[in-house]
């Protein structure tokens, strides 16, 4: 799956930033308003839960927050 290109306060020539390893990448998926790299993405699913990686990925996951809906 590829990132289509939006203008955001963590966008540049490099890409986004990525909210796991807070590197810029190119491509990757778009979760709430947060940026999640194809690398890290592919490291996450392949992570078993007693791995010490796993609680690594919910601490960074926690900065994921759903946006807020306006009526």
């Amino acid at each position: 799956m590829e990132v289509n290109r939006v203008n955001s306060a963590t966008r540049d020539e490099r890409g986004e930033v990525c909210v796991i390893c807070e590197v810029h990448k190119e491509k990757g998926i778009h979760l709430y308003t947060s940026f999640i790299c194809s690398d890290c993405e592919k490291d996450m699913i392949a992570t078993e839960t007693n791995d010490p990686k796993y609680k690594y990925f919910l601490s960074k996951l926690r900065k994921v927050t759903a946006p807020e809906i306006f009526s």
